[in-house]
């Protein structure tokens, strides 16, 4: 098995940084430098940055924000929020970010995907899903930070990211989202049986476990929280012990025998 990745997930509005339920009620939780800064201490693997403000207006991207992001942070970050087009992820990447994150822009015009792919490599495009199971138990795609419905069914859209050259998935479970009541590992499941492309399972962690289950169970490559390294004592360093201790491999920054 591949080294799995535990990500912790930053999103920021006007400068702020912010956590909702259910990608609503955003509150404010404190500032985007610092909370970098907090991170690079704790040895994370990666970063991911979601502009919330340029998601559900349209706006560009942050390109001053990421330009001091880039000078505070020594880890691997991804951006996403405001992408349009292969302009803004060419500036992106000048600006420091590894990765970019497209979600709303690819629904509109999916040539994006396949477009930065063949630009930049398929290893800098991760295609974003936000996921919510409809009272009939489908589960469809959402743009907007999860304002909009696509009506795109999820396994049909995968299956097109992958087609197109994204690198891997960033599938989020909306009805999870800051619940902290484990992930969605029915749609885990599903999606990473229906494409060959590392997914990142993001959406619901409350605990160590519920990673574990994520890779163990739902087979996802990496796994994505926010509420759980901002809400309570856990940190991404102990994720990792526990996570080594139930036999998932991972990139060992700590003392193994702690």
């Amino acid at each position: 098995m591949v080294k799995v990745r535990i990500i912790p997930t930053l999103l920021w509005k006007d400068l702020g940084l912010v956590k909702g339920i259910g990608f609503n009620s955003w509150r404010r939780i404190g500032s985007l430098l610092p909370a970098i800064k907090v991170f690079n201490a704790r040895d994370v693997d990666e970063l991911i940055l979601n502009d919330i403000s340029a998601s559900v207006f349209e706006q560009p991207p942050d390109f001053d924000t990421l330009e001091g992001v880039s000078n505070e942070s020594y880890v691997p970050f991804t951006v996403g929020g405001g992408i349009q087009s292969v302009d803004d992820i060419t500036k992106i990447l000048r600006y420091g970010a590894d990765k970019v994150s497209i979600n709303s822009s690819a629904y509109t015009n999916p040539t994006i995907i396949e477009e930065s792919a063949k630009k930049f490599g398929s290893q800098c495009v991760v295609a974003s899903v936000d996921v919510k199971r409809s009272p009939e138990g489908e589960y469809f795609c959402y743009s907007h930070s999860g304002s909009k419905n696509t009506n795109r069914k999820v396994l049909n859209w995968v299956k097109e990211l992958e087609s197109r050259g994204a690198g891997e998935i960033l599938l989020t479970s909306i009805d999870r989202d800051g619940t902290m009541e484990g992930y969605d590992l029915d749609l885990i499941s599903s999606v990473t049986s229906s494409v060959k492309i590392p997914v990142i399972a993001s959406g619901g962690a409350g605990n160590y476990q519920d990673m574990v289950d994520a890779i163990l169970i739902g087979k996802a490559s990496a796994v994505a929280a926010a509420s759980i390294f901002q809400f309570t004592d856990q940190t991404p360093a102990e994720a990792k012990k526990y996570l080594h201790k139930a036999g998932v491999p991972v990139r060992k920054n700590f003392e193994v025998g702690n």
